[in-house]
């Protein structure tokens, strides 16, 4: 299947909200009512929530859900027997929120597996491992590469994503509050730093080279340098699906097809259109993300 393929039965778009408990459009099934695979095997479809994040889950303009997250989450999934798709469109901050509400069955969205998500949800094995990278202007004028490039000047502003992982990193490498800037998604932050608002926007390298690229030629920005310690410790970031911690038997499966899925030729297919190849292959496992490995 290429990216550009879509199966989705319905591509339900939720108001953006300004807070991490935003609604959506879609009727909620209770989260508990019956077995989720069970009713989606039944039913022939299933509801994934996605941030509009290129290159990992976002909606095209003719309204089409595709990107790494949603093409490997609809190839496992007809491997399970659910042929179809309902993308629900939210802020990556009420992205978990919504999962737990019942507002969708499925994060597909690139998130990282990280020690205090793991809290709150249930998470596939992953499906990548990739470092970091800024935007900035054109030229880079204040030579900024890394967090602590950042908190080595105060004057020195940084763009973040609600409720990514970027804040945490900056704040453990010494950058203040009063230095970060949150926008609710990548374009926001191209955006501000188009217009001097901060001098960096901070998201894994693939996502800031896919903002440089949607920028075009005469944007005046570029993406610096990308790394991967933070404070001295690899910041590989690993990302996977999320589930609510009781839909056991849904992750069991899905974890089944997907482990077999990941590094074969048809997925490497499948997502080298949106810059992954063998580089970018996980080498860690879900229970070592989860424990802080």
């Amino acid at each position: 299947m290429n990216p550009g393929t879509m199966f989705t039965r319905r591509f339900a778009i939720a108001a953006i909200a300004a807070t991490a408990a935003a609604t959506v459009t879609t009727v909620s099934l209770p989260a508990t009512a019956q077995d989720t695979l069970e009713r989606a095997r039944e039913q022939g479809y299933i509801r994934v929530g996605f941030a509009n994040e290129a290159p990992y889950g976002y909606a095209t303009p003719s309204g089409e859900l595709t990107g790494e997250a949603p093409e490997i989450v609809k190839a496992v999934l007809q491997k399970m027997g659910i042929p179809e798709v309902d993308g629900v469109l939210t802020e990556f901050g009420s992205l978990i929120p919504g999962l737990n509400a019942g507002r969708f069955d499925i994060i597909a969205a690139g998130m990282f597996i990280t020690p205090k998500r793991c809290e709150q949800i249930a998470f596939s094995e992953p499906t990548y491992g990739i470092g970091q990278a800024f935007l900035v202007k054109e030229g880079n004028p204040k030579g900024l590469k890394t967090y602590e490039d950042v908190a080595a000047n105060p004057d020195v502003t940084l763009g973040v994503m609600a409720g990514a992982i970027e804040k945490d990193y900056a704040v453990k490498s010494g950058v203040s509050e009063g230095q970060i800037l949150t926008f609710p998604d990548g374009p926001s932050g191209l955006a501000a730093v188009r217009a001097g608002r901060v001098d960096a926007f901070a998201l894994t390298s693939l996502s800031i080279g896919n903002l440089v690229q949607t920028a075009g030629p005469g944007a005046g920005v570029e993406r610096a340098e990308p790394f991967g310690t933070v404070a001295g410790e690899s910041v590989k970031g690993h990302g996977g699906f999320g589930f609510r911690k009781e839909d056991k038997a849904l992750l069991a499966e899905f974890n089944k097809h997907l482990t077999a899925f990941i590094g074969s030729p048809e997925h490497l297919a499948l997502v080298e259109p949106f810059g992954f190849t063998k580089a970018e292959l996980p080498v860690k496992s879900t229970a070592e993300l989860c424990a802080g490995k």
